[in-house]
């Protein structure tokens, strides 16, 4: 699906962050550069979760919404730029250790495939992904489902997956 999309209009965007290899110094790290790269950043609160899928140490999660003129295309090349900047590796196994891991999640309302998969399929099977987009926007409608976060957040298994919200503190974090 190609969509046109004005140069100058203002997409919202949500990101998930996710960190299990010197977690808050990279999720930190993180949010630095998108900050740098779109300006003031909305965050869910954190969670720890377990690894899911390999044997690791336990996760840092969070979603962040932004607004930016860029394009889709624009917006992973920056994701993919900062999670290279914080030593992310690129392995074959798609479930293991990471420094960062940014994830475009939604661009406005667009479905597409390329140059990613959007919404993500993530969403709607992952607890440290869902519950965050429930807090930061429990009223955004999933493009693909017609519910809301919040909806599918209550409708989700938690018994599936455990996460707890933790303390963090971000230097640049509204008062």
């Amino acid at each position: 699906m190609h969509v046109t999309m004005n140069a100058s209009q203002q997409h919202c965007i949500l990101i998930s962050s996710g960190s299990n290899i010197d977690k808050e110094a990279n999720t930190i790290k993180g949010l630095d550069a998108l900050h740098h790269a779109f300006g003031e950043l909305t965050l869910s609160p954190v969670y720890e979760s377990q690894s899911v899928g390999f044997k690791g140490d336990n996760f840092f999660n969070l979603v962040i919404m932004a607004y930016t003129t860029k394009s889709v295309k624009q917006v992973c090349a920056i994701l993919k730029k900062i999670e290279d900047d914080c030593g992310r590796l690129r392995q074959s196994e798609k479930f293991s250790p990471r420094t960062l891991d940014l994830d475009l999640l939604t661009f406005d309302d667009l479905v597409c495939e390329q140059p990613v998969s959007l919404p993500r399929d993530e969403i709607t099977h992952n607890a440290f992904v869902l519950q965050p987009m429930a807090d930061i926007a429990p009223d955004h409608v999933h493009p693909s489902t017609g519910k809301t976060y919040a909806q599918m957040w209550q409708q989700f298994d938690k018994s599936k997956q455990r996460l707890w919200a933790v303390p963090f503190a971000w230097s640049n974090m509204p008062l």
